[in-house]
């Protein structure tokens, strides 16, 4: 049995950068990625310190969403330096699981502020208190301001941590377009309790969005196979390069959000070293396609036969690999 590693803890293609529609790489926008974690982190304070003055609960609801927004920035600029930062002895993947870590407790933190707005929202609307819709609707207008211009500031990126930032930051604005409608609406007919309404559904949505955020984070932390990727299409790609008679004990994660990891066993007749590099570099060749930019395949001239093998359970039903004799199949 012949085992082929890349000779490196991690593949070059890990700090690779894909340009976006501009022609501009996610590094280009880092700049943008700072302005923009500093303009948010400004509104979140100018309207928690708003909803204070002004007693607008929708204000804080909208800080709250806003430091989602401030969330989701730091973590493409963390992306983007995990992705130049190179590996060490200690840290042999580089630090591309840092930001994982910085997402699962921004959930939790968002998790424990959203609860809260559901209860003064509940509170309020029990017993009303005074809004001033001047301060709210001007306030509201600064951060849908600063949202538009971080929104100008990303846009055009075809990265997927780029573009999702960029729709937080669209999402964000759109809330902001609802305290000003709420803004409104009190000015003109005085009823206060449009703002804990709305700042109860902006609450709701900010513990949706932190729930998936904190899902997605336990999945990678716990290297399930990545949602969005299908598991048998991976394997039929690789069985599919001439040369490969079958493929197992695959095991497929998430290093970070955007980048995806494999290791396998490959049963492959041929004998010729030459060849089976070929075989080798078509084969990560294809995976990247599925974005996986890292992979270690074990070269194998017997194919898993073994009964109870975990090896084959592993991969039950997928390609070529020989079912487990307990199978109903």
């Amino acid at each position: 049995m012949d085992k082929h590693h890349n000779g490196r803890g991690t593949d070059a293609s890990l700090h690779e950068r894909k340009p976006g529609n501009s022609g501009r790489t996610p590094g280009d926008y880092t700049a943008s990625l700072r302005a923009g974690v500093l303009v948010t982190l400004i509104f979140f304070a100018v309207e928690v310190a708003g909803g204070y003055y002004s007693g607008s609960l929708s204000l804080i609801s909208d800080a709250g969403h806003m430091f989602i927004d401030a969330s989701a920035l730091l973590l493409s600029l963390a992306a983007i330096r995990a992705a130049r930062s190179l590996p060490t002895k200690e840290r042999t993947y580089g630090l591309h699981r840092a930001e994982i870590v910085v997402a699962f407790c921004n959930g939790l933190f968002l998790i424990i502020m959203s609860i809260w707005i559901l209860y003064e929202a509940f509170t309020r609307l029990s017993n009303p208190r005074p809004v001033d819709s001047t301060v709210m609707l001007l306030v509201a207008l600064a951060g849908l301001a600063a949202n538009a211009y971080i929104a100008y500031r990303l846009h055009g990126s075809r990265d997927l941590n780029i573009r999702s930032a960029f729709l937080h930051v669209v999402g964000d604005a759109l809330t902001s377009l609802a305290v000003i409608g709420a803004a409104v609406w009190i000015a003109v007919t005085g009823q206060v309790a449009a703002d804990p309404i709305l700042s109860g559904l902006i609450a709701i949505v900010i513990l949706v969005s932190a729930a998936k955020v904190i899902r997605e984070a336990v999945a990678i932390l716990l290297q399930f196979t990545p949602r969005d990727l299908d598991y048998d299409s991976v394997i039929r790609e690789m069985e599919s390069v001439p040369g490969v008679e079958g493929v197992h004990d695959v095991h497929i994660w998430s290093l970070s959000s955007s980048i995806f990891v494999l290791d396998a066993h490959v049963y492959s007749c041929e004998r010729d070293v030459n060849r089976i590099g070929e075989i080798k570099r078509e084969i990560k060749e294809r995976l990247k396609s599925f974005r996986i930019l890292h992979s270690t395949l074990e070269f194998e001239c017997e194919e898993c036969t073994e009964a109870g093998s975990s090896a084959c359970i592993l991969t039950p039903g997928a390609g070529k690999t020989t079912p487990h004799p307990d199978d109903p199949r």
